[in-house]
Order: structure tokens, then C-alpha cells, then sequence
């Protein structure tokens, strides 16, 4: 048997640069398959607010109690930090302090944080139920105090956001 190595190198070279390909090739589709899942999971847990909570049982606006306690729940003017994510999106965290000079206790606080644009339309806004949560105060207190949070995600470097809103959107009072 004849050794040429000119002909033995060029299939061995052909083969490593097929499987190089090969490689390369499978590993940017499984790249793009693995970006796609995270985006799709990103989506699906952020875009899934539908069905947003709500505080049962409480005064909301249309009942007669409604404005005129609403005036004592007073919201000092909200702040919003920002913070890009590694799969591309802006979530904005907005804080305010929640101030009870209604002289009853607050047994259920639900709120709503809003970012609108130039224009004044809203982009996104999400309703949360500050308490009663899990972990949390369950109440609030005659002239005390609570910081509140209300994070918003999936905002684009295209958003336009130019003011914060954050607004109370029903209560319930201890009976």
C-alpha cells in the first residue's frame, strides 16, 4: 500500500473544514432556538397582565365614599427608576409614598402605575394590589406611611416615556 500524503491530507482537510461548517451551522440555529424560547418566556410571563389583580370587596370610583376618601389617601409625586434587561427590554420601577389621612385604618390598597407618553397617552400601565399580599403590612394606620412600588416591564429604547402616574384605585376600610 502506497502512502501519498498529498492525497491522504486533501479528503482529511475537506472533512474537518464539512465539519467545521457543520458545526458552526448548528451551533447559530441552536443559538437562535434558545433566543427565541427565553423570548417567547419573557413574553408570556410579562404580557400575561390580562387578568390583573383586583381587591375585592372594596370602594371603588362610581360609589359615593369613593372621592371624598380617595382626597385623604394622599401619593406623594412619584419617582421611576430604569434598568435594561440582558434580553433587550426596559423595565421601569415607580415609587411613591402612600400617606393614610383618612383617620380609619386601610385593610386593602389597590393602585395603578401608568407611563404615558409626550402626548399624554398612557404606554403601559399595570394595577397591583399592595395589600393584603403575602409578606406584607396587611394594613395601614390613621397618619402613617407606606412606600409602594409598581414595577412596569417590557418597555422598548423606542418608548417615548415622559411622565409617571400613579394613582389609588380602591380601598377597603377596617370594619
Amino acid at each position: 500500500m502506497d502512502y501519498n500524503p498529498s492525497t491522504m491530507a486533501a479528503p482529511r482537510v475537506e472533512g474537518n473544514e464539512t465539519n467545521r461548517t457543520l458545526i458552526i451551522v448548528v451551533a447559530i440555529a441552536a443559538a437562535v432556538v434558545i433566543a427565541i424560547f427565553f423570548y417567547v418566556l419573557m413574553r408570556a410571563s410579562g404580557g400575561g397582565r390580562s387578568g390583573e389583580p383586583t381587591l375585592q370587596a372594596a370602594i371603588r370610583e362610581g360609589s359615593p365614599q369613593f372621592e371624598e376618601y380617595k382626597a385623604k389617601i394622599y401619593l406623594d409625586e412619584p419617582e421611576a427608576t430604569e434598568a435594561k434587561r440582558a434580553l433587550g427590554d426596559i423595565v421601569m420601577t415607580l415609587q411613591t409614598t402612600v400617606r393614610n389621612l383618612t383617620g380609619k385604618t386601610l385593610t386593602g390598597l389597590e393602585m395603578r402605575g401608568t407611563v404615558v407618553d409626550y402626548e399624554g397617552k398612557p404606554i403601559k400601565q399595570r394595577t397591583v394590589v399592595i395589600f393584603p399580599a403575602p409578606g406584607k403590612s396587611s394594613e395601614l394606620a390613621p397618619n402613617k406611611t407606606l412606600p409602594v412600588s409598581v414595577l412596569i416591564d417590557g418597555f422598548s429604547d423606542k418608548d417615548a416615556r415622559a411622565q409617571i402616574k400613579m394613582e389609588v384605585t380602591a380601598f377597603k376600610f377596617k370594619e
